[in-house]
């Protein structure tokens, strides 16, 4: 866990970088707009249903309405994280690449080139692993609900596990000859990452600043040559 404080504070400074702020403007003006347009996509679709298969009086409706509204900002976290994987995973490369580039310049020599396809591929990878484990969760989910918390501390326990599973790859996708990260190095490194998307405000900024922490947990682990 000290490791991945400390590449934490490391990639805390890397934020004020002028291509990371470019990469981040970008991403977050393209996660916000698919935000806005999957959040719509979901209420009309859902509305359609109701009205087409006329499960529900016009009133019936309208209070159904409501609730996927209220259901959508329930699981905003999950749906913004879910698109912001996306989005950063089309990046990624960029990210990793600056920041290697500026702390780990003999590092980023060795490192191999990743194309957009295998950004899309590593991005569309997470997307599903992340619908994935959070559905097979659910019930756990629901069944915590009685507990007041419970069922955010297992959320955060669940996607600590994907998002670390999620950046080690981003980052060994550059260095495939690098082994992978220990179990407790990748635990540590998704629940900092899961719970930077917790804390309002800090989430816009959550995935690059995961992006970066990964980059500098990977080569702080392998022992290479940091220059400030």
């Amino acid at each position: 866990m000290a490791r991945a404080v400390h590449a934490f504070l490391l990639a805390l400074r890397d934020l004020p970088q002028p291509r990371v702020l470019r990469v981040l403007a970008q991403s977050l003006a393209l996660t916000l707009l698919l935000l806005a347009v999957t959040g719509a996509a979901i209420f009309w679709s859902a509305r359609w249903v109701l009205a087409h298969w006329q499960w529900l009086g016009e009133a019936g409706q309208d209070m159904a309405g409501l609730l996927v509204v209220v259901a959508i900002l329930a699981g905003s976290w999950l749906l913004f994280r879910a698109v912001a994987i996306v989005v950063v995973g089309l990046f990624a490369d960029g990210i990793v690449a600056d920041v290697e580039g500026r702390h780990y310049p003999a590092a980023a020599q060795r490192a191999v080139d990743v194309g957009w396809r295998q950004n899309i591929r590593l991005a569309l990878a997470s997307l599903v692993r992340l619908v994935g484990g959070n559905l097979l969760a659910l019930p756990v989910y629901i069944l915590l609900l009685v507990t007041g918390i419970g069922t955010p501390i297992f959320a955060l326990f669940v996607n600590a596990l994907l998002l670390g599973r999620d950046l080690e790859a981003m980052v060994l996708a550059r260095h495939p000859d690098r082994p992978r990260f220990d179990r407790p190095a990748r635990w540590s490194l998704g629940l900092l990452s899961a719970a930077s998307f917790v804390v309002p405000v800090a989430n816009l900024l959550a995935p690059i600043l995961s992006a970066a922490m990964a980059v500098h947990m990977l080569h702080l682990r392998d022992g290479d040559k940091k220059d400030d």
